[in-house]
């Protein structure tokens, strides 16, 4: 016995060395949760430090696939059906393309970004090995993924206001809930980087949730034109609920459940973050 147990001694001390330090004097579900309130903030500017040397290639990238379907569609299409809801088809169309252009970046950026960093590079066990806990990184990426968004969504409006298709200063109201729409799409866009073995799975969620979201949200025409039953599906739809808070505030209009809107858009931001966390934990820590 007295021989065998220095050898286990050496073992446990492997496995603690083994371990990141701060995981040493957390239990579980604290590791999977935000330390403290600013921890995040060194993530966010790790990525935002790597964003930056390549800062005009990536807007021009997320800001290319929106500027073609405001000005294809607003302009060609926009010929033929003329006016919708009272306004220009292109004015009605800048709002629904902000909108839709937070949720893409921030989709994209949480999930390839995202996933290269956790997975391919593998960044986020070298933090790990710092006080952060896997709660900061997933925070801190879903923080980033939706700064990014604001960029695209900012840029589109600002466009749309200098070419006389968004009312200032009304749409500055539209500022805060495109954040807000940012940080709904890259908490459950980072749900589905937790479960994703592989790139090539992103397109499963593309396909089936970003594409359909995008054609019945509202962003190319009224949802009144829907059939009885995809508008109370619609309604389900955070993207949906965007577009409601964004568009009136672009058009200088009245806003209608502004209340319920923002409530929905909290909740797609709230519950995907610990769900998520979650699921980061278990696949880290195995």
């Amino acid at each position: 016995m007295d021989t065998l147990e220095p050898s286990r001694i050496d073992k446990n001390k492997k496995r603690e060395r083994a371990q990141p330090k701060h995981a040493q004097s957390v239990t579980p579900l604290a590791s999977a949760l935000p330390a403290n309130a600013t921890h995040w903030m060194s993530v966010w500017r790790r990525n935002y430090l790597v964003w930056k040397k390549l800062a005009i290639a990536s807007m021009i990238g997320n800001l290319a696939d929106p500027m073609i379907y405001l000005f294809g569609l607003g302009l060609g299409l926009g010929l033929m059906v003329g006016h919708v809801d009272g306004v220009s088809y292109i004015a009605f169309l800048a709002a629904g393309t902000a909108a839709s252009s937070v949720m893409m970046s921030a989709s994209f950026e949480a999930m390839y970004s995202g996933f290269s960093r956790m997975h391919v590079q593998r960044t986020w066990e070298a933090i790990m090995h710092t006080p952060l806990t896997l709660g900061d990184i997933v925070l801190g990426e879903i923080v980033w993924a939706a700064s990014k968004s604001v960029l695209s969504g900012v840029a589109i409006m600002i466009v749309a206001g200098v070419l006389g298709y968004a009312s200032f200063p009304s749409m500055l109201i539209a500022l805060p809930v495109i954040a807000l729409t940012g940080l709904a799409f890259a908490s459950t866009a980072m749900v589905i980087t937790a479960l994703a073995p592989s790139y090539d799975f992103f397109m499963f969620y593309q396909t089936l949730a970003l594409t359909p979201m995008l054609l019945l949200s509202g962003v190319f025409f009224p949802i009144a034109q829907l059939p009885a039953l995809a508008q109370h599906v619609t309604q389900v739809l955070p993207l949906f609920h965007a577009v409601e808070l964004i568009r009136p505030a672009m058009l200088g209009r009245p806003f209608d459940g502004a209340a319920l809107h923002v409530l929905v858009l909290f909740a797609y931001a709230l519950v995907p973050f610990f769900l998520c966390a979650w699921l980061f934990r278990r696949r880290m820590m195995k």
